[in-house]
């Protein structure tokens, strides 16, 4: 069993930054493999961000030079740096290991 907690959601203005951290406990995971989700009202959740070794990072066009997955392995910890951030980045972001799913963080982007 897994167990994620998201961290890091809020209010910020159009441009600004924000960073997500994603804690995960439990036994049987590797922090190797890990997304970042995000669902917008109305909308399908999609894919953000993947940390994989090996294999690196990718990261969907619409987040391309502006966000940042990073992982620190001695804390049990992802990590999702967001910048110039816009409106339609507003959401609520899971992070996601395997099967299991955190209970998400909202990140809401003011213009």
């Amino acid at each position: 069993q897994v167990q994620l907690v998201e961290s890091g959601g809020g209010l910020v203005q159009a441009g600004g930054s924000l960073r997500l951290s994603c804690l995960a406990s439990g036994s049987g995971f590797s922090i190797n493999a890990m997304d970042w989700y995000r669902q917008a009202p109305g909308k399908q959740r999609e894919l953000v961000a993947t940390y994989i070794i090996p294999g690196g990072m990718y990261y969907a066009d619409s987040v391309k030079g502006r966000f940042t997955i990073s992982r620190d392995n001695a804390k049990n910890t992802v990590y999702l740096e967001m910048n110039s951030l816009k409106p339609e980045d507003t959401a609520v972001y899971y992070c996601h290991i395997g099967v299991f799913w955190g209970q998400g963080t909202q990140v809401t982007v003011s213009s």
